[in-house]
């Protein structure tokens, strides 16, 4: 993924994805890139939004799960698609680290960056932000270490908790990042992912090394013309013929004008209306409806990856013993009534 002028940052998409690995999702603020409290997130922000002109690949932050003694302890800075990481930054280094790696794309010595070999999983579920990704993305994490586990891919797939990644109204969503078939090192968001999808996506996209088309939502770095390009061959070698209405707006800031890493509601986010127009869906769910799909989940109700939940597949046992009482109660009110009069 090649550099590009900050001139105007609204004609290209974000080209690196930083992830710093801090605390978890349960203690996450609504804004921890603003919180007060947590520094080294709100000063890392600050200092690339800073150096936001002189930054020659435009920088997209998340947040991902940090525990010390593990594979990504708090500090650690995971970079995309360079697959580095670089041990344990503190509030006193953030300016240094931008400037140096961020911004002159060299080195930070003190850190001494390791290079990453895995694929990794970043599931947002930022549930303070918005609770669908709270409902969701716990559950799609453990879906996902359990196929790593069935795959004996300990350690070569990791899996964690991300922060706000936009587009809550395709939750649960889902970034993969890895190295391609030819070697290239791409990342993926999927949208609308459930937990019995994700054993499908896993075969799909990280064994097979194949796109799931149907869920996805965007290629990090690749323009709005690349993407719809991409998807169409993908189609084209999938004997799919008729591509109308299956093109696929790539991945993008939702604001005009903004940098990724703007303050703004949905920074970061890959857009993709054809996928949310194929599925019907509003962004206005309540927590309750995907408490409801995990229930149906559970029971083992199949669910199909070509459309979310209808009215009709939400219609709950307990709705209808309720419009059961109902019906019940008008009969023995119509029967009174009637007795009333004779």
């Amino acid at each position: 993924m090649g550099s590009s002028s900050n001139s105007s940052s609204s004609d290209f998409f974000y080209r690196r994805h930083v992830f710093l690995c801090y605390k978890n999702p349960a203690v996450w603020p609504p804004r921890i890139e603003a919180a007060e409290f947590d520094r080294l997130p709100r000063l890392l922000h600050a200092a690339i939004n800073a150096r936001k002109p002189h930054i020659k690949k435009e920088t997209c932050l998340t947040i991902c799960e940090g525990h010390d003694g593990t594979e990504t302890s708090n500090g650690d800075v995971l970079i995309f698609p360079d697959m580095i990481r670089y041990r344990r930054l503190t509030h006193f280094d953030v300016e240094t680290f931008v400037e140096e790696v961020i911004v002159k794309e060299g080195e930070w010595l003190p850190g001494n960056p390791e290079s990453l070999k895995a694929s990794y999983v970043f599931v947002c579920s930022h549930g303070s932000r918005d609770r669908r990704c709270g409902v969701f993305g716990p559950v799609l994490v453990s879906r996902f270490r359990e196929e790593i586990g069935l795959h004996g891919l300990q350690g070569k797939v990791l899996v964690s908790s991300c922060s706000h990644i936009g587009g809550n109204k395709y939750a649960g969503n889902v970034i993969i990042i890895g190295s391609s078939i030819n070697g290239e090192v791409t990342g993926h968001l999927y949208g609308y992912v459930t937990p019995d999808g994700v054993p499908l996506l896993f075969r799909q996209h990280i064994i097979a090394g194949e796109i799931f088309d149907s869920l996805w939502r965007g290629q990090i770095g690749l323009s709005e013309d690349e993407q719809k390009k991409k998807q169409e061959q993908r189609l084209q070698l999938n004997g799919a013929r008729n591509l109308e209405g299956n093109t696929v707006a790539g991945s993008r800031c939702q604001t005009v004008g903004e940098s990724c890493c703007q303050d703004n509601e949905d920074s970061c986010c890959c857009q993709n209306d054809v996928l949310e127009e194929r599925r019907e869906v509003s962004g206005d769910h309540k927590s309750k409806e995907n408490l409801n799909v995990l229930r149906r989940i559970n029971k083992g109700v199949s669910h199909k990856f070509s459309s979310m939940p209808t009215w009709l597949d939400s219609w709950e046992q307990e709705d209808t013993y309720a419009a059961l009482a109902v019906v019940c109660a008008a009969v023995s009110v119509a029967i009174a009534y009637s007795c009333y009069k004779q």
